[in-house]
């Protein structure tokens, strides 16, 4: 479309613009003069006046000036930190809006890039878009203009720490945690060698995990043991390594209970776990009717970490084995396989990205059921050698739909499999991460 412009400080406004649709990282769309502008801040449907700020040789980069004609689906955002903040992208799309997108951008994914499509689609899976993030890291820099060290998500496309008082989609146990942590660490005899708070929550304890770049003064642990009695939370000092942490006091005990299964996980400070507890449960009980389990049977969890699927599986199958690259991942899986006496769940440490397996002890044996969940990279090299395992139903869980595409491609065009359903998990409240899964059936 033509619009009207005028410049102002160097910039373009460009007035009554029509914005079409949302990208994948939950800026509006829209097209000027038949190039592609990327609109911070604005909703499919809406007409808005915006400022581009940055011109690219195939598209424009801009943000809302004003909101034109709104879309039914904008609500006013909760956090007063939304828009600068680069934890969240879309607080202004009423939630059910939020993940139509995100099952559109799915099904654009597996069309465009998988040539796939679902024979059904399932309906999201959802539960609370507040107070969710039970993991998450957050920066830390000390900002001599406001006298103070800063500590939060960092802003939305700059590398500068957000001026946060407190976070929304944090557990409230420690959203409300980041001005008191603010003040703590300004406090400290050095406020400019902290770079980084990582925050993890488990059923019944918190741990901050601190990165320090120089030694903690008698003071300064003084005030970080103070900090744990008033809080109520254990502080872990990391001053090499990832895994070489310092506890001020006693060593916390992380963990978390699926019911359901009667199962309970620990888990390190930093290691992986969903970071959202209810769609966590929700998407083990989804895999597990997907799989269609028999007493009998004996399933295969690919990209197994702690052991989120495999000790829940091994409640309702004969046997499950669970295959993971972080050898770290595999030690406490098999610890949790112990304390909760599923001696029928078995566990081996591989890289799952390498592209040959077949003298892994585990490729030598047939499986009824395969889950996989792998990271962003996906599961290309895996799959590519499925053949062998002689399982008859796949169901993946995706954090990138762009390598589900692709891998479903792989699935359905070379190893003969139908995928029969598809959909998205709200893992994510208020971000423009897309978290699916897709259940495959050998034809």
């Amino acid at each position: 479309m033509r619009a009207a412009t005028r410049r102002r400080a160097a910039e373009i406004v460009i007035e009554n613009v029509a914005v079409e649709r949302l990208s994948h990282d939950g800026r509006g769309i829209a097209r000027i003069n038949g190039k592609t502008v990327f609109v911070e801040g604005a909703l499919p449907g809406e007409r808005v006046s915006l400022q581009v700020y940055r011109r690219r040789r195939d598209y424009d980069e801009a943000r809302v000036v004003v909101v034109l004609q709104a879309s039914a689906d904008r609500v006013e955002p909760r956090c007063e930190h939304f828009g600068i903040c680069g934890g969240c992208a879309l607080q202004h799309l009423a939630p059910d809006a939020q993940l139509a997108a995100k099952q559109q951008t799915l099904l654009d994914s597996l069309h465009r890039i998988g040539h796939v499509e679902p024979d059904t689609l399932m309906p999201p899976l959802n539960g609370p878009v507040w107070g969710y993030r039970r993991r998450a890291r957050l920066s830390a820099r000390l900002v001599t203009a406001k006298g103070r060290v800063l500590v939060g998500f960092v802003e939305r496309g700059k590398s500068y720490v957000t001026d946060t008082r407190h976070c929304e989609i944090l557990d409230a146990r420690v959203g409300n945690l980041i001005q008191p942590l603010s003040e703590l660490l300004s406090a400290t005899s050095i406020p400019n060698r902290i770079p980084q708070v990582e925050l993890a929550v488990g059923d019944s304890a918190i741990v901050l995990v601190v990165r320090i770049l120089d030694e903690l003064n008698a003071a300064d642990r003084a005030r970080f043991l103070e900090f744990e009695r008033q809080h109520g939370v254990r502080i872990l000092l990391q001053s090499g390594q990832p895994d070489d942490l310092e506890p001020l006091s006693e060593r916390p005990r992380l963990t978390y209970r699926m019911s359901e299964w009667d199962v309970e996980l620990e888990f390190e400070p930093a290691d992986f776990i969903q970071v959202n507890a209810d769609i966590n449960r929700s998407l083990v009980a989804k895999a597990i009717e997907l799989l269609a389990l028999e007493p009998d049977h004996r399933v295969l969890d690919l990209f197994c970490g702690l052991g989120n699927f495999t000790l829940p599986l091994a409640r309702v199958a004969a046997t499950v084995v669970g295959v993971e690259g972080d050898a770290g991942l595999i030690r406490r899986a098999r610890l949790n396989a112990e304390r909760n006496g599923l001696a029928n769940a078995q566990f081996h440490h591989a890289d799952l990205l390498a592209e040959d397996l077949q003298n892994q002890p585990w490729m030598k044996e047939t499986y009824d059921r395969v889950l996989l969940d792998p990271p962003r990279a996906g599961a290309r090299e895996i799959i590519a050698q499925i053949d062998r395992l002689g399982a008859g139903r796949v169901v993946y869980v995706s954090c990138h739909p762009a390598t589900l595409a692709r891998d479903a491609a792989m699935l359905v065009d070379r190893h003969g499999f139908r995928l029969l359903s598809a959909g998205v998990l709200d893992m994510f409240p208020h971000t423009a991460h897309v978290e699916s899964i897709a259940l495959f059936e050998r034809k």
